[in-house]
């Protein structure tokens, strides 16, 4: 803040006001200035806000939560918003009630750069929830049987997850089977699987409020030597692209460890998105593993490796693993078996 030059911060963005202060509910806002912090929420959250929240004082609003924050911002002349979170209306209803003399700055990622390096604590969620995440996979493979509809498997994924504790699904549960196979973000459809063929399966659980994130791909009937080694070029280009994952290695190289195995096969061009991302609070957040990132990684950073290939009419192929960079260099933290499963 004082680099910004700000005042005050408004922080609305919900997984940001629950990293700096504890609030997991769906509706909160957190004003901080120089001298104190204060979290806003509605009365249907005034006993869970007096349990989870920390380090800030607790008002209940009585009307609008934004615009009663708003106002406490006032009190500073100069004040920050998440630009990548508030909607234009709601920059308007803050400014709405500035006095003059108070103005509005856009602010993006101060808390999202806090949020990149992972605490012991934020560490040990994410690795349950990757456990958690890798002993699915023989509940997703004893559910893939030909003839089943794509939807039939997503649905037995999640309710063993929910049944064994997990909070949530990380996002839509991803099954793409034969053809489908090749949309990369293939979202379970009343497509049936099919005899023979590819079947990506994407999924991830909630534990502790932190997200975890694994892509495998199994093939039903017996693999040909084409599709066999189609398998094998992702996989060597996943295993690059874990290697390179140390500390000081730049994003950009993470990605072109992974491409430059695909390239050596001619398949580069059928990878068509960024090697990884970031993985914690949110199932998507920074760093972004791809071209042109120069930032560098660093120990505590938690990302994923997944690249994989498309190809259209035919089949797609994607392997993922949630890896966290360390002193020394990297952990894979996802356990599930990598080599091809073929039912």
């Amino acid at each position: 803040m004082a680099d910004s030059a700000l005042d005050a911060l408004l922080i609305t963005h919900l997984p940001n006001v629950r990293y700096l202060c504890g609030f997991t509910g769906s509706a909160g806002i957190l004003v901080i200035s120089h001298r104190t912090a204060v979290f806003l929420t509605d009365g249907r959250y005034e006993l869970q806000a007096s349990h989870e929240v920390q380090s800030a004082r607790v008002v209940i609003a009585r009307g609008p939560a934004l615009i009663a924050a708003a106002k406490i911002a006032a009190r500073s002349k100069s004040i920050g918003i998440e630009a990548d979170h508030l909607s234009v209306a709601s920059r308007k209803i803050v400014a709405s009630v500035l006095p003059k003399g108070s103005r509005l700055k856009n602010t993006s990622g101060s808390v999202e750069s806090l949020r990149v390096i992972k605490d012991s604590e934020e560490l040990a969620f994410i690795r349950q929830a990757v456990d958690f995440g890798s002993d699915l996979l023989p509940v997703a493979i004893t559910a893939i049987t030909p003839g089943a509809r794509e939807t039939e498997v997503a649905a037995e994924i999640e309710y063993a997850a929910r049944k064994r504790g997990a909070e949530a699904m990380s996002f839509e549960t991803i099954v793409a089977a034969g053809e489908r196979s090749a949309l990369p973000h293939g979202v379970a459809s009343s497509a049936t699987i099919p005899a023979n063929g590819y079947v990506v399966m994407d999924f991830g659980v909630i534990l502790h409020g932190y997200c975890s994130d694994m892509t495998r791909t199994v093939h039903c009937g017996a693999a040909s030597r084409e599709e066999r080694s189609l398998y094998q070029a992702v996989l060597s280009s996943q295993l690059a692209g874990i290697e390179a994952c140390k500390p000081g290695t730049t994003l950009a190289d993470v990605d072109a460890a992974a491409r430059s195995e695909l390239k050596r096969t001619r398949l580069d061009r059928y990878f068509t998105h960024s090697t990884g991302h970031g993985v914690g609070l949110e199932i998507h957040e920074p760093p972004r593993l791809a071209k042109g990132q120069d930032e560098v990684l660093q120990p505590g950073m938690v990302v994923t490796i997944e690249p994989g290939i498309y190809l259209a009419g035919q089949c797609g192929i994607r392997i993922e693993d949630v890896v966290v960079v360390t002193d020394g260099g990297h952990e894979v933290l996802t356990r599930a078996r990598k080599e091809l499963i073929e039912i």
